[in-house]
């Protein structure tokens, strides 16, 4: 069986994405980092997860991230499940961040969307069937 291990985030500033992520998933832990170079630049990263999957960050990223509104190449959004999208939500929202645009209206989940502090798109989503035909209807 697969499953998404990691994904691989450059940012600008390690501890402002780890404010983000910390309010999203407060049962995870800065499971290890250090410092490197990527093509001649130093950077330092950070492995933010449990023991199965993590997101890493790396703080050498210029420049801003995608249009998300454009049709430029490039990542649209990750999306997370919860079991309790409202606990999701409050827990952002207390640490400074605003939704940035709500799901679509659905009788079997509900979805909504933040952006991180370097401009990648969140979907968190809490599925309200445990009926694949119903969950996955598009």
């Amino acid at each position: 069986m697969l499953h998404l291990e990691h994904i691989n985030l450059v940012v600008t500033d390690i501890p402002k994405a780890l404010s983000f992520y910390q309010a999203a998933f407060p049962h995870w832990h800065v499971r290890g980092g250090g410092e490197g170079s990527w093509h001649g630049k130093a950077r330092n990263w950070l492995h933010f997860g449990d023991d199965y999957q993590y997101i890493c960050f790396n703080d050498d990223g210029t420049g801003e991230n995608r249009d998300l509104t454009g049709h430029q190449v490039g990542l649209a959004h990750f999306a997370f499940v919860s079991q309790n999208l409202d606990a999701m939500i409050r827990r952002l929202e207390e640490a400074g961040f605003e939704i940035d645009h709500p799901g679509a209206e659905d009788a079997y989940r509900k979805n909504v969307y933040f952006k991180d502090p370097d401009g990648f798109e969140v979907e968190f989503v809490e599925y309200l069937s445990d009926q694949p035909g119903e969950r996955n209807r598009y």
